[in-house]
This record gives C-alpha cells, structure tokens and sequence, in this order.
C-alpha cells in the first residue's frame, strides 16, 4: 500500500481541485460562463490549460512510454507538437478569435454555422456526431491511465482508479464549469512542467549522466539511437517519423484547443501568451522523451513501456515527491478530461438543445442542462474505460487524430480562403474524418502504419477546396473575410481596426 505521504500529498491536491470546482461555480449560471468562463480569461491561464489538455496521460505514460520503447525516434513528435503549437498561436488563435467574437460564438459550430451561414444545421449535426463519437473513445484511454495511475502508484485496484478518478474530475468539471477547467489546467499544466524536468534529470544522473545514458541504450539496442528508429533510412521509418510529426497537425484546429482561444479575454491576451505557450510545450515534450529513454536504461524488459513513469517515480524519489508525481500523472490525465467533458457537454446543450430544439430555454436552466449532460457523458465513458485499452498512446492519437482530421482543415480554410463555401465544410468535415476511421480499419497496415492524421487531414482538406471551387460561398462572406484580416493585422501584432 502507498504510504501515508503519498496519501497525503495526493488529498492536499484533491482538496485544491475541489475548492477550485466550488470556487468557478459563481461564473456558470449562464450558457457562455459554463462554457467559456465567460471570454474573461488571461494569457498564462489559456496558455498553460491549452497544452495541459492537448497532452494528458498521453504525455505523462503515452510519450514516456514511446521514449522507453523507441528512442531518440520519439523526438519527431517532439518537433511536430512543437511546430503545431507554434503556428496555431500564431496563424490560427487571432483570426479566430476575431471571428468569434464577432458571431458570439461559445463553440466551433457556432462559429462554422455563422462563417458558413448553415441555416439548416448540417454543420451542427454532423460536428455533434464527430464529437460525441470521439470523445467518448478519448476519455475512455484517458480513464484507463487514471487505473494504470492508481493502480501503480496507490496500489488500488484498476477498476477502483478508473471509478475514483472519474469522480473527481466529474465534480469540479460539472459544478465549476470551464473556469474550474481552465484554473486547474493551470495548476496541472505547471506541475507537469516541472516533474518532466526533474524526472528527466534525475533518471539521466541515475545512469550516469548523458553519455553513459547513451551507451547503455547502445547496448540495449543500437536502434534507440537513430533517428528513424529501428528501420534507419527506409520508407518505413521515414512514413513512421512523419506520422510523429503528423501529431502536431492537431493543435491547428482540434476543437477543444480552439475552445480556449475563443475563451481568452481579448485578442491581445492570445498574443501574450503564445510565447508560455511554445516554451512549455518543449518543456513537455522534452522532458517525457528523455525520462523515457532514461527509464530504458534504469528499468529494462518492462512489460508495459507505459508504465515507466509511475516506476521511476516511486524507486528515483521519497515518499513527499513520490506524491509529488502522483498528482503530477493524475493532473495530466484530468485536464484532458475535464476539457473533452465540456467539449462535448456544449455540443449536446448548445449546438443541440440551445441552436436547434429549444431556443427558449433560459440561460441559467440551460447551463443546469449542461451540468447533468456532463456528469452523463463522464458515466457513459467508465464502462469502456473498465475495458482497459492497453495502448494509451495509439488509443489516444486515433481519437486525437479523429477529431482533428474533421475540423481543422475546415477551420482553416474559413480563416484563410474567403472562396470556401458550406458545402465545402460539410464535404471537408465528412471526408476528412470517415478516411480517418477508415483507414485505420482497412489501409494502415497495408502502407507501414502510417498515421491516419496524414490521409485524413489531407483528405479533408482537398475535399473542403474542391467542393467549394464548384459552389457558391455565402452571401457577404468576402466582405467578413476582408475586414477581419485588416483587424489582425500581421502575426503578433495589435489590432489595427475596432
């Protein structure tokens, strides 16, 4: 059983969240405080809860446990959250923002809808399938890390981990709304932050410093130690390295990413914090790959490559920092699911009953509507996660990658191409996330597992320009696009026009 330490630290960190929950309960009694905390948030909160959610157990056992298992090869999604992270506060976060804030928007429907002028809500219904089918699959690898978490660290059972940890962030996420999210993204995102880096550094001094590190995964297996991993310079390690790059294609236009740019309380708060933004996804990145590798030479033969961060916690560390990194793996896991809860609780309330069905409905019994939705969709996730998904890492990328393919080359082609028309979107949205699916189940063993974020996005995006080539784009459309470009201005600057 896990000391009384860890214990300890574990329920000082359990009572922070829930006092956070109580304390972001005064901004959701009302659809847009529910959901957007109101468009009131600052730059280092957007930041640090933008990159605590698009990582997850994903980064603390996922990433950790690919560093274990290939190597320097990993760095490649290094390179590629990097890239992603960069250009999406730089090209994607202000234009979008701009837009937004013009419609009212509170979810990326609403803004689709009203760039697209869908009065007939194909947008809404087809985005509210993608997300709920997603999600559902994201937060059922997200709980299964939450067992692996307790059941590693605590010693309880996996099924009770799964059930416990489902709990909690089902109740500061449904009574504290996003502002609880965001808040406590923040909390995690800086926790994580620092963990990866003393993990890092002391699991490398624990095999002896860098080099010695390095010669003890040479005679591991040579492979740990090339680029292209253990196919070298061949169309199967380089299809494998672009997939890891491919990861970073996300961070372009995945919905609950977007969610916080919309959030943010102006458009200069986006260019504050673009900066914390890419640091802290390299300190992220970095820190998992290397803690990985130096776990390989610490604790070879694991099992469950997965399972290495939790390992190297409990022998590397007392009891007091032990605990340290069980809230760290824990609030990695969270910040993910409470985001994906309301991502997909706002579809439901808002593009759904609010857009659709009915409009009538009061704002405070509307955001009562989203706390049930909420609690509903965490309970629906547990029996899928009491499964027990093995792979978290290409568990979740495929979700991930799901979810991205249907939105994000649809959201960029509506900032970036005033041609782009309904049809195309629909076209796009469709395209890009049924290849997704499909090639998963039909083609991705046949072309060297390259990563379904590739085809899909691709896919989605020449569909999006084709059908919009042959299709008329919305009436004043141009005129829109034209006047919020001259509102942005260049990448990092200050709005020119009110």
């Amino acid at each position: 059983m896990a000391s009384y330490t860890i214990l300890g630290v574990f329920i000082a960190y359990l009572l922070v969240l829930l006092g956070l929950g109580l304390w972001g309960r005064r901004a959701s009694h009302s659809v847009a405080g529910y959901y957007l905390a109101g468009k009131k948030l600052p730059s280092w909160v957007i930041a640090f809860s933008s990159n605590a959610t698009g990582e997850s157990g994903w980064l603390l056992l996922g990433l950790t446990g690919m560093g274990y298992l290939v190597g320097i090869h990993a760095l490649w999604v290094v390179l590629g959250e990097v890239l992603g992270v960069t250009l999406g506060w730089v090209l994607v976060a202000r234009p979008f923002k701009v837009y937004t804030d013009r419609y009212g928007a509170i979810t990326v429907p609403d803004f689709l809808v009203a760039r697209f002028r869908d009065k007939r809500h194909g947008l809404r219904f087809m985005s509210v399938f993608i997300i709920l089918s997603m999600v559902v699959a994201y937060l059922a690898a997200q709980l299964v890390a939450t067992g692996k978490a307790f059941e590693t660290f605590l010693g309880m059972s996996y099924a009770g981990g799964v059930v416990l940890g489902a709990a909690i962030t089902l109740f500061y996420t449904t009574v504290g709304g996003f502002k609880a999210v965001a808040y406590t993204d923040l909390v995690q995102g800086v926790l994580m932050a620092a963990g990866l880096t003393v993990l890092a550094v002391v699991g490398i001094g624990g095999a002896g410093g860098w080099l010695p590190l390095m010669d003890q995964l040479r005679a591991i297996d040579p492979a740990l130690l090339m680029p292209m991993g253990e196919h070298g310079l061949s169309t199967p390690g380089v299809i494998s390295a672009l997939g890891f790059v491919g990861v970073g294609l996300a961070f372009l236009g995945v919905p609950q990413l977007l969610t916080r740019f919309m959030a943010a309380k102006d458009e200069q708060e986006i260019v504050s914090g673009s900066l914390i933004a890419v640091i802290c996804i390299i300190i992220f990145d970095l820190g998992a790959v290397f803690a990985g590798m130096a776990g390989r030479a610490l604790f070879p033969g694991l099992d469950d490559p997965e399972t290495v961060m939790p390992l190297m916690s409990t022998d590397l560390f007392p009891a007091f920092l032990t605990g340290i990194f069980v809230v760290v793996v824990l609030g990695a896991i969270m910040s993910t699911v409470d985001s994906l809860l309301i991502l997909a609780s706002s579809a439901v309330v808002r593009d759904l009953v609010q857009k659709v069905f009915r409009p009538d409905f009061s704002e405070l019994r509307l955001s009562r509507y989203g706390q049930v939705t909420t609690v509903l969709l965490g309970l629906f996730a547990i029996p899928f996660a009491l499964a027990e998904v093995q792979v978290i890492f290409w568990f979740v990328l495929f979700a991930w990658s799901g979810l991205a393919t249907a939105f994000a080359p649809v959201v960029l082609c509506a900032l970036f191409w005033k041609r782009t028309t309904l049809a195309g979107a629909l076209a796009g949205m469709a395209g890009g996330f049924l290849t997704t699916v499909i090639w998963v189940v039909a083609f991705k063993a046949q072309f060297y597992d390259l990563y379904e974020m590739l085809p899909g996005f691709f896919v989605g995006g020449a569909l999006t320009i084709l059908v919009s080539l042959f299709t008329k784009p919305p009436e004043g459309a141009d005129e829109e696009f034209d006047s919020v470009k001259r509102v942005v201005g260049p990448a990092f600057g200050r709005r020119t026009v009110n």
